[in-house]
């Protein structure tokens, strides 16, 4: 392992915001860096400055000699009218090599990034094949050191699949080192072996780990938790000191002055020690049902929708409880925010939205739509307005908040209120759409592409407070850690107009990769909810299986502990001494014994479908 590049005592502020100070860093071979942080803590900034497309104002980078770094902006820039390949052909018009070798570079990250005609104008292409262009332009030259800034961005899971396996081994001469920066939990375990947390809450900047995410998610909880029990040590020592302090002049000026400099220098490490604590705070984020016992929110019934002659999807056919997590999987483009879409009109869909099919609603339902868009966001209103569209201040779950509280809650500070939203930054947009959410209580919950620019703390707060809505979810997102988590049924659309239900994501990647390699993908597939009796495909446990199999323990165990009750009164005294009793319990038993043995023999039953499946 060797230094790569070195980053002592970088600082960097933009007019009296002071991004990070005091930072270092070194990348050395080998290493695959994930930078992460929150919202507006420099991760983009420190990104530019390592690249040298960034002046630091503080601190110096010494870079190793003959050392190149490849850079991926989280913006995409392009010439729109050159084609596909002429966009990668120019970003090696500087380089020294022959043009056969440069058409064989070219062609062959054409293929590996899946690019089927690149003659394409790159115009025409959508947000995320413009993402897969970019980072083949990042990778072509070669870099030994790539700067990755949020390159999942606008990918679809394909396409975040595809970006993991070109950075765990699909690259000819990949770099040495990379960093990158993602929002992404399972992409950054997946990608990195090192996570580096830029942070004013660490006092020298940064919180440092080697291993994956996971690994760092562990002893950061327990450095944070050493940071506590330091604050409580340092307040009770202060209290004490503090006291001393307060004593009259004859008892201080016999005591040491050292002592007094000491209890000084004790407040002033307590305070430093809370305001650094006191910005490990997160974003206030709860979703409030209205408490309906309606067992049948929405039922929707054989829907079917074309567009400009494309069949987006057919026969679909979807049952919305409350306590239903329903996750929607596909390429972008593939018809799910036209879903969401749909079901936000419930009964009152309007003939030109739906080609075919149903959907009926209970009385009154509330439906809540969040639009990837941010559509209903105005770029001139303050964000004071955004807030607290009818006043000064907002009404959350029967209480009366002031907007200042309010704002804090979404982490924005009161000197921010006459802020416009459109100079606010994504991250900060997303959290302003959240807040007009929780203002509305709801039966149903759309989220489209909700966790879109949110730090890694916002979306641990969004999945506890999503687990915990009583109402029915339906999420459109790209994050797996989310899905994982939050649904527990997925609808997976395979881009030609066929959709199924499937168990997990891995499960319709599957699906998907099956379809591609027998030529099977432009073949119609009809889904049907979970009362379906067909399986998705040959071989493979059904989502009703699956879901059954996941239960089955927790089945047998509850009836196992019901039998050990029943055992007990039967054996109990007062049940001997009565025949009728004594008669009525052991039947009881004879029968949960043959039911219990019915939930062990369906159990191997499903062990052996899923085994199957799995060497499969």
């Amino acid at each position: 392992m060797s230094n790569l590049i070195a980053c002592k005592s970088l600082a960097k502020s933009f007019g009296a915001q002071t991004l990070f100070c005091g930072v270092d860093l070194v990348i050395n071979s080998d290493d695959r860096i994930g930078l992460i942080g929150p919202n507006g803590s420099g991760k983009s900034t420190l990104l530019q400055i390592i690249s040298g497309l960034e002046e630091t104002d503080f601190g110096e980078i010494l870079i190793r000699k003959h050392i190149s770094v490849g850079y991926l902006a989280q913006e995409d820039v392009f010439a729109e009218e050159r084609s596909i390949a002429d966009n990668l052909y120019d970003s090696l018009a500087k380089m020294e090599m022959e043009e056969q070798e440069k058409h064989n570079r070219v062609n062959t990250m054409l293929s590996r990034a899946e690019f089927s005609d690149g003659t394409l104008s790159v115009s025409t292409l959508s947000g995320g094949w413009r993402k897969r262009l970019a980072i083949c332009r990042a990778i072509l030259d070669s870099p030994q050191v790539l700067i990755l800034d949020e390159p999942t961005n606008h990918l679809d899971m394909e396409g975040i699949i595809w970006l993991e396996q070109l950075l765990s081994g699909g690259l000819r001469e990949g770099p040495e080192a990379y960093v990158l920066v993602s929002h992404d939990r399972k992409f950054l375990e997946n990608c990195s072996n090192r996570i580096i947390e830029l942070s004013s809450v660490y006092p020298q900047g940064t919180f440092q780990v080697n291993g994956p995410y996971s690994t760092f998610i562990e002893k950061r909880e327990k450095y944070l938790n050493q940071q506590a029990e330091q604050e409580d040590r340092l307040s009770n020592k202060v209290r004490r000191e503090t006291e001393w302090l307060r004593r009259g002049p004859k008892a201080r000026t016999s005591k040491a002055r050292y002592r007094i400099d000491e209890a000084h220098r004790l407040q002033d490490e307590l305070a430093e020690v809370k305001k650094r604590n006191t910005s490990t705070r997160q974003v206030g984020i709860d979703f409030g049902g209205t408490g309906r016992k309606t067992k049948k929110l929405l039922e929707a019934k054989g829907l079917c929708r074309s567009y400009d002659e494309k069949q987006l999807f057919a026969d679909l056919d979807i049952l919305l409880k409350p306590g239903s997590r329903l996750g929607l999987l596909g390429r972008n483009g593939c018809g799910k925010s036209t879903l969401m879409k749909i079901l936000a009109q419930g009964d009152n869909i309007s003939e030109s939205s739906l080609s075919d099919g149903k959907i009926t609603t209970a009385d009154n339902v509330k439906i809540v739509h969040f639009d990837q868009h941010r559509e209903d966001l105005e770029p001139q209103l303050t964000l004071r307005r955004a807030l607290a569209p009818e006043g000064d201040s907002v009404v959350f779950q029967g209480r009366s908040l002031h907007v200042v509280s309010w704002a804090k809650r979404f982490l924005f500070q009161a000197d921010q209120l006459e802020t416009p939203v459109g100079e606010l930054s994504g991250g900060e947009q997303a959290r302003i759409l959240i807040a007009a959410l929780m203002l509305q209580p709801a039966d149903i919950l759309l989220l489209d592409e909700p966790t879109n620019d949110l730090d890694i703390s916002s979306l641990d707060v969004l999945e506890e407070s999503l687990l915990e809505f009583p109402g029915a979810l339906v999420l459109v997102t790209h994050d797996r850690f989310l899905l994982d988590r939050v649904c527990d049924q997925l609808i997976g659309f395979d881009g030609q107009g066929g959709v199924a239900y499937y168990a997990d994501y891995q499960q319709w990647l599957s699906d998907i990769d099956s379809k591609k390699s027998d030529g099977s993908l432009i073949k119609k597939s009809k889904a049907k909810n979970s009362t379906s009796k067909e399986k998705n495909w040959a071989g493979r446990l059904s989502y009703l299986d699956q879901r059954e199999y996941d239960q089955m323990e927790a089945k047998i165990m509850d009836a196992e502990e019901h039998l050990e009750e029943l055992q007990t009164h039967l054996d109990a005294p007062e049940t001997a001494a009565d025949p009728i009793k004594l008669d009525e319990y052991w039947q009881r038993i004879e029968k949960l014994k043959s039911e219990i043995d019915m939930l062990y023999r369906r159990w191997e039953e499903l062990e052996e479908k899923k085994n199957a499946s799995d060497v499969y």
